[in-house]
Parts: C-alpha cells; structure tokens; sequence
C-alpha cells in the first residue's frame, strides 16, 4: 500500500514524484514507456522554461526524472487500465497487476492528434512523423510539408527550415493561431512558404510520401503538392481513456480538475496536459504536479 501513486511520468508526474516525497510519502510512479519525460522529450530545444533558457528537450526530462530518484521515488513500467475506488484505498489497474494507494494523481500526458486521411497510417515512419525535432534530419535538403496552424506547427516549421531546401505550411484557415513572435519568426524565412485555406485529403506515394493531394477550402480546387515528408500538427488528445467513465471528463476527453487538479473520485487528481486549462506548457504541468500533491496531502491528512 503507497501513500501515492502517480500515472505518467512526464514533467506532472516527475513533479508530483519530487513534492510526494518531500511531504514524506511512499511514492510509486507508474511510466507506460522505458523512458520518463512525457512528449519534451521529443523537443528539440525549450526556450521558455525560467532559469533554462536553450536546454534540450531530452536533457530535461532526464534531469527531471535524476531529481525524482534522487529524492527515492519508486519506479515501474506498465500500461495502466484503470482505477477502482475503494473509499479509504485506490487500486491502479495495469496489464501487469494492480497496485493499492491511499491516493493517485494521474499524469498520463497526451498524445498527438491524426489527420485521419487516406495514406496517413500506411505511410507513418516514411514520411509521415508527429514530431519534427525527432525526425527532421532525415530530410535534410528535402522539400516539406507541415500540417496545422498552432505554436507547434510554426514551431516545426521553423525548425525544419534550418535543414530543409523548403518548407511548406499548410493550414485549413486564413490565419495562424500560433504566438506572435512565432509568426513573425518563420515568416522571416526565406524557405517557408504558408498555403492557405488548404486540406489534406490524401497523402500519397510507394515506399515513402511523394505528394499530397489538397483541396482548397474556398474554391474547392483540387491540387497536388511534391514533398519528400510531412509532419502533422493538429494538436493532441489526453491519454484518458482508461478513467474516462468512473472520473468526469468534458467533450475531448480532459479530466474535469480545476487547479487544485481534483477529479470527481476522491483522492485521485489531474496533472498536467490531461486535464481541463487554457494552457499546457511545460511550466505548468510541473506547477500542476505540486498541487495535486498539496491536494494530495489535504485529502490524506483528513483521513489521517
């Protein structure tokens, strides 16, 4: 039986970890992958997060994750399935058994969203990638395409004009809905050209992406676009779907937790990217990690 157990271990969980065990508590942290650090680790470079201006994403989820252990978190990979409330207890669900906690905050993250178009799936891992700071080397000198109109999308667009010949961005509306500085950035570069208005309905090719096929929003003309790869930035989805249904969650699958991050089950809290807020940022999610655990706390200390 632990004092604590967190789901995910992204910056939330890590957080969670850290604040867990400085409040004394036994503390397991459930990871479903071999490596902790959430998506930032797919971040080629973290600019805004106080303090680390330029780290890279990768050597901050491990920092992260030398912090917990150094505070003696416990560790464990397995793929949660669900919650069950027990009153006084909780019990973590996974494909590999269960676990018993006093208390449980889930920071399972979120992943990206798909177009959902003909080819996507066929062709993903050549030429098809979510994560351009994870991939873009392979195109280097090659002709691309970004799909979407956020932070993320001008973010990948940028990067990728560092090594590509062009780079294409693609967006459904007539404006971006990315930072304006961002924009301001990319749209300085020389090699980045945006097509607006524009859909992908088919991502074509043999053994790798040769070409989209779009079709324009207003006219409804349909076109071809010549590109080597394409990166999708259309946002994400919470990885809730093992809680949806025993926790509230609204119309996109977020947890319903304000910010004291508690859910509508007792002693079990939301951190981090899958839970409901304007915005989801590395700073926060981490912020988000000390509160549950301070909510945490509350509920245990009631009960006491």
């Amino acid at each position: 039986m632990y004092d604590l157990i967190i789901i995910g271990s992204g910056p939330a969980g890590l957080s969670a970890a850290v604040y867990g065990r400085r409040a004394g508590f036994s503390t397991l942290v459930i990871e479903k992958n071999p490596m902790s650090g959430g998506q930032v680790l797919n971040t080629y470079e973290v600019d805004n997060y106080l303090g680390l201006p330029g780290i890279n994403g990768f050597d901050m989820g491990m920092k992260f994750r030398e912090h917990a252990e150094k505070m003696q978190a416990e560790f464990v990979e397995a793929d949660v399935t669900g919650i069950r409330d027990g009153g006084d207890h909780k019990t973590v669900l996974t494909a590999e058994g269960s676990y018993e906690g006093r208390a449980v905050i889930i920071a399972s993250g979120a992943v990206h969203s798909h177009l959902g178009v003909p080819g996507e799936e066929e062709l993903s891992g050549m030429g098809v990638s979510y994560c351009a700071t994870c991939d873009g080397a392979f195109f280097r000198g090659k002709t691309v395409a970004v799909v979407g109109g956020g932070d993320v999308a001008v973010e990948d667009a940028i990067f990728l004009a560092r090594f590509c010949e062009k780079v294409y961005l693609i967006h459904r509306r007539d404006s971006l809905r990315a930072a304006r500085s961002l924009q301001q950035s990319m749209f300085a570069l020389p090699n980045v050209e945006v097509i607006w208005n524009s859909v992908v309905e088919r991502i074509e090719g043999g053994e790798t992406v040769e070409r989209l096929a779009l079709r324009s929003r207003q006219t409804g003309e349909a076109s071809e676009l010549p590109v080597q790869g394409v990166f999708i930035a259309v946002g994400i989805r919470p990885n809730s779907e093992p809680f949806v249904g025993n926790i509230a969650a609204d119309e996109k699958g977020y947890l319903i937790a304000g910010e004291d991050c508690a859910t509508s089950m007792p002693g079990v809290y939301a951190a981090g990217d899958i839970r409901t807020k304007k915005l989801r940022q590395i700073v926060t999610a981490v912020a988000d990690g000390a509160n549950a655990v301070e909510s945490a706390q509350a509920f245990l200390q009631e009960r006491a």
